[in-house]
């Protein structure tokens, strides 16, 4: 089957594209679209967090959970939305913390795509969802296929900062290995629990204090 996406992702999981369960991934969003139903984010970004950040350049990790269900939002980056839409209230409470952590102004804008192409890899555990109906594609396999790509990241790669928030993202912990990676846990970025453990939790100093200590360039979090 062949896969739009980035060479090197290509190559790293050219197993994952050939098992069965991938293959009805395609199949069940072939099936969607001849239903007309509308999927988020379009067929050309579906793989845009892997087209942002190659292989070779990932040297942190932020996971989500799904895509946004509205117009317009989501374009493949986790909590990332498209330029010229309002961010949504989890990233402010991201951006309130990156100004409390390292001072930096709060962005106007809600795409992330520059921490993309600085090495952040923002990888939500599902890649679609359909119009206005949060976690309608959470069963349809795409699971199998991000937990693959941690795998890879965590078996391939050497020093990685892997930022988890909340329980969704923190129970993938057991794809890392912890004795050659970083894990950096806080709550989820959300207003229902953001005060509960993710403001102050100082993750963007942090990840750019592991990196600096390993010769890495540090991520500019400023958009």
């Amino acid at each position: 089957m062949d896969v739009k996406i980035e060479s090197s992702w290509k190559e790293v999981l050219k197993d994952e594209f050939q098992k069965a369960y991938f293959e009805q991934i395609v199949m069940f969003l072939k099936h969607e679209k001849a239903l007309g139903k509308t999927i988020y984010p379009s067929g050309n970004l579906i793989f845009n967090a892997f087209d942002k950040t190659p292989f070779d350049n990932v040297k942190v990790v932020i996971l989500g959970q799904d895509p946004y269900h509205g117009p317009g939002q989501a374009h493949g980056l986790c909590f990332s939305v498209q330029k010229g839409i309002k961010p949504p209230p989890s990233l402010v409470n991201i951006y309130k913390e990156m100004q409390k952590d390292i001072g930096s102004a709060i962005p106007e804008t809600g795409d992330l795509t520059p921490w993309a192409e600085s090495g952040v890899l923002l990888l939500n555990a599902m890649l679609t969802v359909r119009d206005g109906e949060p976690a309608s594609h959470s069963k349809i396999g795409w699971e199998s296929f991000t937990d693959a790509v941690i795998r890879k990241v965590s078996d391939l790669k050497d020093g990685v900062v892997f930022m988890l928030w909340g329980k969704f993202a923190q129970d993938k912990q057991v794809l890392i290995d912890g004795t050659k990676h970083y894990i950096l846990k806080a709550a989820h970025p959300s207003p229902f629990s953001a005060d509960k453990g993710f403001f102050g939790c100082r993750h963007f100093s942090k990840a750019n204090e592991i990196l600096t200590r390993q010769g890495k360039e540090p991520v500019n979090w400023q958009l």
